[in-house]
């Protein structure tokens, strides 16, 4: 009704102005398909640009390669490794103990420092070097050294077994560990198949002389 009251120069303008409205919304989706494909493209163009520029001026650190702990290391590779264990060292090498002592385990070691077996009667450790005493320096050596990995934290006043099959007599007082008479001077040297403990003494079973 309201249209009758229009001039005719608005009914043809109102006419016109449909049609080119129609037009738009035929042409939209190709327009928008193109243009949307257009932005996407020089979107991923300009990521990948941007990428390349932070890449090349902020280059990530390398990560630094973790540092090999005593953990990693086997018990013969540890006690080899440190200065206080020379003769400790060169016993098990004449005692033919190195390939247990790097096998699985996991073993304890009560290992006796190098002042240790220096304290032994003058000449008794060239005497246990020599190849017609290997088992005596094996069946000593054997008795440092207890199955199964046993921190110092475990360690109760009592009988233990020994590899060598006597048992060691562990004394634990006042935060203060002896084992067979000789004090722990330092405990819980972890290695990959047990553990070492450092002993003040060479331990003697009890029917070696």
């Amino acid at each position: 009704m309201k249209n009758q009251n229009l001039p005719s120069w608005m009914k043809q303008l109102t006419g016109f102005a449909g049609v080119i409205g129609a037009s738009a919304l035929i042409g939209f989706p190709a327009w928008a398909h193109i243009n949307s494909n257009t932005n996407v493209a020089n979107a991923t163009q300009t990521q990948q640009v941007a990428g390349n520029v932070k890449t090349a001026a902020s280059p990530a650190p390398k990560a630094a390669s973790p540092a090999p702990t005593a953990a990693a290391k086997d018990i013969v590779a540890i006690a080899s490794g440190d200065a206080q264990f020379k003769t400790l060292t060169k016993a098990l090498g004449s005692a033919g103990l190195v390939t247990t002592l790097k096998g699985k385990g996991p073993f304890t070691v009560f290992a006796p420092t190098d002042a240790a077996f220096a304290a032994l009667p003058k000449g008794t450790v060239d005497d246990l070097l020599k190849p017609a005493n290997k088992a005596k320096l094996t069946k000593i050596l054997t008795y440092h050294v207890v199955p199964g990995s046993v921190v110092s934290t475990s360690l109760k006043s009592g009988d233990v077994k020994s590899v060598e099959g006597s048992s060691l007599k562990v004394a634990v007082n006042a935060g203060k560990v002896t084992v067979g008479g000789a004090n722990v001077v330092k405990a819980d040297i972890k290695a990959s198949n047990g553990v070492i403990h450092v002993i003040d003494k060479v331990l003697m079973p009890p029917d070696v002389k």
